[in-house]
């Protein structure tokens, strides 16, 4: 149960504290971590990724003067603005997320989120924090909103608050996980289902504390110059081409020579993961867990030599994670330069693993990652009210 999470309790108690009265409605997201597909969802591709057991409460009840009062608990800060008129904010970031919801459900409020999530980590607290205020404002305000239309909601406060041109892979993983699944998305047609992920194995996310700052601009260049070799491609080849989902290896083979190198190897990354997917899907319905394993070390290379999105820190712990006995497959998980390594294990070595992966982490950098058993969980769901 939700409410038995601390987060839980410390919100509705300081709500209470500083708004002094009840919150009319408080919903839950979790967070979300990348499996396999990495930089595919605004490729229009597939991704294979799981909601987690971590995430973000978010309490609300309504105001009748048209004003927003929002607080984050964990650092104490409040912001005040007109409901009608929200605008992104340089000295209190945070807010962002959820005035780009509010874009899009406008209506007075005192709000207060808390979570547990760790930031930047890449387990997408910006998401969660993006869903759970859509659903409490939502349903504090009697508004039906279908899950992918909340979805997009969440996706358009990214590119309109943040400054972030995100597919919708957090916002769809946040919503539509299920407890010991993945969540296979298909980008294209926006269908997802619920693929199991195994009983013997579990995820562990190692977080390295590196720097995760999408919003610096390496992220938007990245989707540029997969739109610019999509725009090539439909100008060489013989069928419409819409996104690089269109293009084939063999098809990138032929033609790569009309991009400059750099362009090339940007491409082929979200072409290979997408094959990646689909094989790795198919190697699940069979129970072939390591043959899946070889799949996250091969997406990894992928993102450090051709994508060029991952960074020291992950790329140790990758390779640290091959040798560890129980270990099947490890990776970067979601936009990259930083942030975290997701680990597929044997769940009887998961707890070795772990330890092993922080000490070798130490070494490396001086102080040891934090490492921490994931389990794939239910999605995103109104709490109270």
């Amino acid at each position: 149960m939700m409410t038995d999470h601390q987060p839980y309790h410390i919100l509705r108690e300081k709500f209470r504290r500083d708004y002094r009265c009840e919150p009319g409605v408080i919903a839950y997201a979790p967070g979300r971590v990348e499996v396999l597909g990495n930089h595919t969802d605004y490729n229009e591709g597939l991704v294979l990724s799981a909601a987690i057991d971590v995430g973000t409460f978010f309490a609300c009840g309504p105001r009748r003067d048209g004003t927003f009062r929002l607080t984050a608990a964990d650092v104490d800060e409040t912001v005040e603005f007109l409901a009608a008129a929200p605008e992104a904010s340089r000295a209190h970031p945070w807010a962002n997320y959820v005035k780009g919801v509010l874009a899009g459900l406008a209506h007075g409020c005192d709000a207060m989120f808390l979570g547990d999530i760790p930031l930047g980590s890449g387990l997408s607290s910006s998401a969660a924090l993006e869903i759970c205020a859509g659903l409490a404002l939502a349903r504090l305000y009697g508004i039906a909103v279908d899950p992918l239309d909340m979805a997009r909601i969440g996706q358009a406060a990214e590119h309109r608050f943040a400054g972030v041109k995100c597919g919708l892979m957090d916002q769809i993983s946040s919503l539509f996980g299920r407890n010991g699944t993945l969540v296979e998305t298909d980008f294209r047609s926006l269908a997802v289902r619920n693929v199991p992920l195994g009983r013997d194995v579990c995820l562990l996310i190692c977080n390295t504390h590196a720097r995760h700052a999408l919003v610096d601009g390496e992220y938007n260049r990245r989707r540029e110059a997969c739109e610019f070799s999509a725009r090539y491609f439909a100008t060489v080849l013989p069928h419409p081409v819409r996104a690089l989902r269109d293009v084939s290896r063999q098809e990138w083979e032929a033609y790569r020579g009309g991009l400059s190198a750099l362009m090339a190897r940007r491409a082929i990354h979200p072409i290979g993961e997408n094959e990646r997917v689909m094989q790795g899907a198919r190697l699940l319905a069979h129970n072939d867990l390591a043959g899946f394993g070889r799949l996250m070390y091969e997406s990894h290379e992928s993102s450090r030599t051709c994508f060029e999105n991952s960074c020291p820190e992950l790329d140790l712990l990758v390779e640290a994670a091959r040798p560890i006995p129980g270990v099947l497959g490890a990776r970067l998980s979601g936009g990259g330069f930083g942030g975290s390594v997701v680990v597929l294990t044997q769940c009887h070595a998961a707890a070795a693993a772990g330890a092993a992966l922080a000490e070798a982490y130490g070494r490396a950098f001086g102080k040891p990652c934090d490492a921490r058993i994931l389990t794939p969980s239910d999605g995103a769901h109104v709490v109270m009210g």
